[in-house]
């Protein structure tokens, strides 16, 4: 096939082609032929996009990490997950020679010397019944047949994003028989730009523009806030006008577009005049007479010269109140967002948080009549929930810090292991890794034979830590439970017993984050080295955060317990709140999933736990299938712990399977030799302490607490997400 098959100019777009050009680069085709001014372009057809997957196995590859799970019991940790991993397919699979050559000859003919905008533009994508806006990838300011080229290939892989996905699956969309057009547009750089809704999406009776000062990117992605005049719909007479707090801009840089500060005279000064506005309104209502229904179009005014740089249906987020994506989509955030969500946690919510807890185990128990009890429980059951508030509202859109940092790491240096990155992440400070390293210091003293010395260093652990589970503040009540002192010493003991092994052999994190600065452009490093840090502040929340947590609800539930000894009748709406997130897919994930993996001679496995079978007779799957979170492969006897007196008896080199590691569980991960955990993702806290100590670590396997038993044979492949049974 060649070249003109796969690239198509504007003036040759017509109906015919929709379905291989998409619904963008048709709508701007017939803007154009309508007489609206709109930037030159081409449509990368959806032959490209077949052709590339056809000729180099990733539709194949796609399919396999589509088909790990039951999409409907994924968590949000796998959905990013799997979108993370396909995403890293396109960027490390090169374009087939030729296929190159014919993209590369078309594009060089229109943009050699141009900057311009790449845009997806899916079959279906901005249609009367679906709007993907903000859901596919844009680029702005490419510059160079090289380039663009990278950039049609991250704007296929977004076809593949968490967010696509979620959408189509709401839709009724088959994701395998998803393509992907793209457009390739000459940049407009103008000092203006927008957004213009011909209806109002919540009143019909009026209309809606939003203008921000420099590109529309900005605005687009949320870190810029734009002013906003309200119209009547009727005759565009302005209604309202909300003035925004100016204080910076989208530029465009040398590589992309940087977010500036705006001068002072453009502060004080709205990107519309007066004069203006209805100009802007009248390009909605152009739109929206040519397409026959109401329209939100993006705009640009360059030396007061109006252009439409796409224009799109109105639709909403069908059922978003109820049905969770709207929630899930929220927790994408972006870098100027979550420096601003991490300022915010660090100063405030975490010393809130532990001021709240030292404050509340600052109070005996035991000194306390009934009334005080129920006092304090109801003091308790206070911190804890606005701690579950805190922790959904904020810590958990923060954990988008390490996963942003991770897209950056790979677009810019092509790893094969889309989990790379993580090595620029590990040996942070976090609190389980602090808490660890005390108990290690109790078992080097009994290793060494000093008791006295171990005595004293079980008292300072216990002093900080209270027992094996908690965190900060121990003391008091904590420290001196009998149960929590002979844990940590049995704890220490198996350590001590273990042979002292070498560490694991990691990269050098400071050369690898070097090496990821330094592929930016010099004027960029400075961003690239704040990224990193943010990604590594979100690595170490993501762990920390349940330690927060898990404190306050142990004091809730010290106080439970009291009242129970007691024989006093506690209400039930006084038990902690479990942290839930609204499913994405708008139901709840159920506790267990399926199974229906390959299982022993190519039998699929049980669709369930194990069930009745005759007397000495078990069925057992052979292979079950998760998601690779720790690289690795480990070999030996699994130890299932449903809860913290399973832990007890965890030996030394077993396999911990478990439902999710809680942070009371953390400290037996130095003795285990792997990890399988039903829950799924990196960004899970099993998974990021997996990475710490360097463990092979498979999550997101359906059922495995019932299809592993205590004393199978295992072998867990962390490269590929395996694990065998027997």
């Amino acid at each position: 096939m060649t070249g003109p098959a796969y690239v198509i100019p504007d003036a040759d777009i017509g109906e015919r082609l929709a379905a291989r050009v998409g619904g963008k680069a048709l709508a701007l085709a017939r803007m154009a032929r309508a007489g609206i001014a709109v930037p030159s372009f081409v449509a990368v057809t959806t032959d490209a996009y077949a052709a590339y997957l056809d000729e180099t196995g990733l539709r194949v590859r796609i399919l396999f990490e589509l088909e790990r799970k039951d999409f409907t019991e994924m968590r949000w940790e796998e959905l990013w997950d799997a979108a993370l991993r396909i995403r890293n397919l396109f960027l490390t699979t090169p374009l087939p020679e030729e296929l190159r050559a014919a993209l590369a000859h078309s594009l060089a003919a229109h943009f050699a010397e141009v900057a311009t905008v790449v845009r997806s533009s899916a079959p279906g994508e901005d249609s009367a019944g679906a709007s993907f806006a903000g859901l596919h990838e844009s680029y702005v300011n490419v510059r160079g047949v090289d380039a663009i080229l990278e950039h049609v290939k991250l704007v296929w892989a977004s076809l593949w994003s968490d967010a696509a996905l979620l959408y189509r699956r709401e839709l009724g969309l088959d994701p395998r028989r998803s393509v992907m057009a793209v457009v390739v547009q000459e940049i407009v750089a103008g000092e203006r730009s927008g957004v213009a809704f011909s209806c109002h999406p919540d009143d019909d009776r009026r209309a809606l523009v939003e203008a921000v000062h420099g590109l529309n990117q900005g605005l687009v992605d949320g870190v810029v806030e734009p002013d906003r005049w309200t119209l009547d719909r009727r005759d565009g007479a302005v209604l309202e006008h909300h003035q925004a707090e100016r204080r910076e801009m989208m530029s465009a840089a040398a590589d992309g577009v940087r977010l500036v500060p705006l001068s002072g005279e453009r502060r004080d000064v709205a990107p519309l005049a007066a004069d203006e506005v209805p100009l802007v309104y009248g390009l909605a209502r152009r739109a929206e007479g040519h397409f026959e229904a109401p329209q939100d179009v993006e705009w640009t005014l360059r030396r007061d010269e109006l252009y439409a740089l796409q224009s799109r249906p109105i639709t909403t987020l069908a059922g978003a109140a109820g049905d969770g994506r709207a929630a899930y989509l929220s927790l994408t955030r972006s870098f100027d967002s979550l420096q601003g969500l991490r300022r915010r946690i660090e100063d405030e919510d975490i010393p809130a948080l532990v001021a709240a807890a030292d404050r509340l185990a600052g109070t005996p128990l035991g000194s306390l009549d009934d009334a005080g009890l129920r006092a304090a429980m109801q003091e308790r059951k206070f911190a804890h929930d606005r701690g579950v508030d805190t922790y959904v509202a904020e810590f958990i859109p923060f954990a988008h810090g390490a996963r942003l940092f991770g897209s950056a790491y790979n677009d810019v240096l092509h790893p094969e292991d889309p989990y790379e990155f993580t090595d620029l992440l590990t040996a942070t400070p976090m609190l389980s890794l602090r808490r660890n390293a005390a108990l290690a210091r109790v078992a080097a003293c009994l290793r060494d034979g000093d008791h006295a010395a171990a005595e004293r260093a079980l008292s300072e652990y216990l002093a900080e830590f209270g027992d094996v589970g908690g965190v900060g503040g121990g003391g008091g009540e904590q420290a001196a439970d009998v149960r929590s002192r002979e844990e940590v010493l049995g704890v220490a003991r198996r350590l001590a017993a273990r042979p002292v092994g070498r560490a694991p052999v990691r990269p050098d994190p400071a050369e690898r984050a070097q090496r990821f600065i330094e592929a930016y452009p010099e004027a960029e490093r400075e961003r690239a080295a704040e990224l990193l840090e943010l990604g590594r502040a979100s690595w170490r929340l993501r762990d920390d955060d349940n330690l927060y947590l898990g404190r306050l609800e142990r004091l809730l539930t010290e106080a439970l317990d009291e009242a129970g000894r007691r024989g006093l009748d506690v209400d039930e709406d006084l038990r902690p709140r479990a942290v839930t997130l609204p499913s994405p897919l708008g139901v709840v994930p159920p506790d267990v999933g399926q199974a229906g993996q390959v299982g022993q001679a190519g039998q699929a496995a049980p669709a369930g736990p194990p069930s009745a079978d005759p007397a000495g007779v078990r069925r057992q799957a052979r292979q079950i299938v998760g998601q690779p979170a720790g690289p690795g492969l480990a070999v030996g006897i699994a130890h299932v712990v449903a809860g913290r007196d399973d832990l007890a008896a965890f030996a030394d080199g077993e396999i911990l399977v478990c439902d999710a590691i809680a942070p009371e569980m953390t400290y037996i991960v130095p003795l285990a030799a792997g990890i399988v955990e039903r829950r799924g993702g990196m960004l899970i806290h099993g998974a990021i302490i997996a990475r710490e100590y360097g463990l092979p670590c498979v999550t997101g396997v359906p059922l495995a607490t019932e299809l592993i038993r205590t004393g199978d044979r295992l072998t867990v492949d962390g490269y590929l997400g395996i694990v065998v049974i027997g």
